[in-house]
């Protein structure tokens, strides 16, 4: 694993102090670190960051056990990539959310392995495919009252909010998608009085925050673009 030189490390440190202030203290940065070296995770960490997301279950239990080594014990996993039925056994006793819950038949398979470890419930988030596109997971935005209606009625699952990454586009669409995802979770019914909006990534963070993101998910303005 590659070493981190101290140009590094405070380019790091600049870039999460920068994204800090623009984002405000109400809402959780996210720091999407998949792919990235053990060392950067341990930086932020010192520094106060405590929210990591993680979109690959082998990489996350990897980075899990050697960031306790390090000595980083209060790290929030937040899992964010598509989650498959048969790697939620590896990730439940590590993760603190999963925001890519996109069917009930993931959401049972959550709850079932939960309930027979007897662990607490755990936060998720509905994914919603707001823009509809064919080639990403999530829910369409009509399924997103019933089933939440339903997986509300699982004492193993706190649902926490709705999630969304939307199409690629201008201001203007992407203004339009996170509002979309606002609205959805006013209107989704009774079950979905305070939910949490998981939206706005590196390059749309701050659309995201003005239209109402409580959770962030930064990665390339946090740790720099991939060499």
């Amino acid at each position: 694993m590659a070493a981190v030189n101290e140009a590094d490390v405070l380019a790091l440190e600049k870039r999460y102090q920068e994204i800090q202030q623009r984002i405000g203290s109400g809402v959780t940065l996210v720091a999407v670190s998949k792919t990235q070296p053990t060392e950067k995770l341990k930086i932020l960490y010192e520094l106060g960051q405590r929210d990591f997301g993680e979109s690959y279950a082998q990489e996350l239990t990897q980075k899990a056990a050697e960031l306790r080594k390090l000595g980083c014990t209060e790290i929030r996993w937040h899992f964010i990539g598509h989650l498959q039925t048969n790697k939620v056994k590896m990730i439940l006793p590590i993760v603190h959310a999963i925001h890519t819950l996109d069917s009930e038949r993931l959401g049972m398979e959550i709850a079932k392995r939960i309930r027979a470890a007897g662990g607490a419930p755990l936060a998720v988030f509905l994914e919603v495919n707001i823009d509809q596109e064919a080639s990403k997971s999530g829910l369409h935005p009509d399924q997103v009252a019933e089933l939440g209606a339903r997986l509300r009625m699982l004492p193993e699952l706190a649902l926490q909010g709705l999630m969304c990454i939307p199409a690629p586009g201008y201001e203007p669409d992407l203004r339009r998608a996170f509002k979309k995802l606002r609205e959805l979770a006013l209107s989704a019914g009774p079950w979905a009085h305070g939910l949490r909006l998981s939206m706005g990534m590196s390059d749309d963070f701050e659309l995201a925050v003005e239209e109402g993101a409580t959770h962030v998910r930064i990665g390339t303005a946090l740790f720099g673009s991939r060499s």
